[in-house]
């Protein structure tokens, strides 16, 4: 049986796809296969020497320690897109608070209401004036990055009336085909900053996005910009918010990721990272999150690994061998040397790569000894070995 470990609350919807006579699941697991996890944080967690995956619900990994994963050979997988919807809804109403006051006027009306002898329709009237914007129809928005997400923003703004430009130096073929037409697809972010109204960033966090948008990035955009970060925090620089904020050449920054020096900024909107609150989207999360667990753990196959690549291949013998090992020369012929010379015979093989680490799956028609495991761990590079019977 394997152990599951769940280190946030999991979607019901997603737990109820682990079948209970195969998996031991719960938050109290110990000596745990796999872990379950949405934002708690992981990089001081002791890993057992049986963990094999961390299935995390949701985009984001920044709350796992990836190297150190990938050096114990165990897989990190996350969910892209299972939440895109809801986050690209919460992006049109962020346009929308960024533009209308919408948020102080409502707050204004309360005050009104709970005033005493103020008429409260009458002050309506006089006071509506003070939370006027702009529309978006005909505005420019800028979308970086046109993932899953992004590119689910970038379309319907289309459908707003908006003039789209989006930017991604890694746009993959399918998320170019998820992309409309009339989206305009800029090679540079210089390009994107000048022309637009509002810009929408959705990209990972990692050193290389960290402070995207700073006061070099602020310096080439339109002035009264509107800027917003559904994405992850670290991805705008607060500083220089605040400073672009207070001159006036961004007009309002909408984010999810509010701390305590940007929370209280004047003309930033502050939400408590509501960006895949959705019970529809936790639980797509969660079912998705599930199902790349639970193929790893019973198949070997990876789907949706960061840390891996992703291998999928149907069983077509009696055992299958799965080895994560680093991606170094003659690995594969080292592993064939070793079959072969216990007179295992391999049915099909599958090996890729992802950057520093390899992936190979051997499926053979006979039982493999603990002493064939054994030699197999033995080879230099190889990182851990899992064998699996059909």
């Amino acid at each position: 049986m394997y152990r599951i470990k769940t280190m946030n609350k999991i979607s019901s919807a997603g737990l109820a796809h682990l079948d209970p006579t195969r998996f031991q699941v719960g938050s109290e697991v110990e000596n745990e296969d796999g872990i379950l996890v949405r934002s708690a944080p992981m990089h001081d967690y002791e890993f057992p020497d049986g963990l094999r995956a961390i299935a995390r619900a949701g985009a984001g990994t920044n709350n796992i320690p990836i190297d150190r994963c990938s050096e114990h050979g165990i897989v990190v997988f996350n969910t892209p897109g299972a939440n895109a919807n809801a986050v690209k809804e919460l992006v049109i109403a962020a346009m929308l608070i960024a533009s209308r006051d919408i948020l102080g006027g409502a707050d204004w009306v309360q005050e009104q209401a709970h005033t005493p002898n103020v008429d409260v329709a009458s002050a309506v009237e006089k006071g509506k004036s003070a939370f006027v914007g702009p529309e978006l129809f005909h505005k420019t928005l800028g979308v970086i990055g046109l993932g899953a997400i992004g590119a689910l923003v970038a379309n319907v703004a289309l459908d707003l009336g908006m003039d789209v430009y989006g930017y991604d130096p890694f746009l993959s073929v399918d998320a170019a085909l998820r992309l409309d037409r009339h989206v305009h697809v800029v090679k540079s972010l210089d390009e994107l900053y000048k022309v637009s109204d509002y810009i929408t960033i959705h990209v990972p966090y990692s050193s290389a996005t960290k402070d995207t948008i700073n006061a070099e990035a602020i310096s080439k955009m339109k002035g009264q910009v509107r800027i917003l970060n559904l994405a992850r925090g670290g991805l705008v620089n607060d500083d220089d918010m605040i400073a672009a904020l207070e001159s006036g050449r961004v007009a309002k920054y909408v984010t999810d990721f509010p701390d305590d020096k940007i929370a209280t900024v004047k003309n930033v909107i502050a939400l408590p990272h509501l960006g895949a609150s959705t019970p529809e989207g936790e639980e797509n999360c969660a079912v998705m999150a599930v199902r790349q667990l639970q193929d790893y753990l019973l198949n070997g196959n990876i789907t949706n690994s960061v840390n891996l690549p992703n291998v999928s291949q149907d069983w077509s013998g009696i055992a299958r061998i799965c080895l994560i090992h680093k991606n170094v020369p003659a690995m594969l012929t080292q592993i064939m040397s070793v079959l072969s010379g216990d007179g295992i015979n391999v049915e099909n093989m599958t090996n890729k790569s992802k950057k520093d680490y390899a992936y190979t799956m051997v499926d053979v028609n006979t039982r493999i000894s603990a002493e064939a495991a054994d030699e197999l761990r033995a080879i230099p590079g190889v990182i851990r070995v899992r064998v699996l019977n059909h």
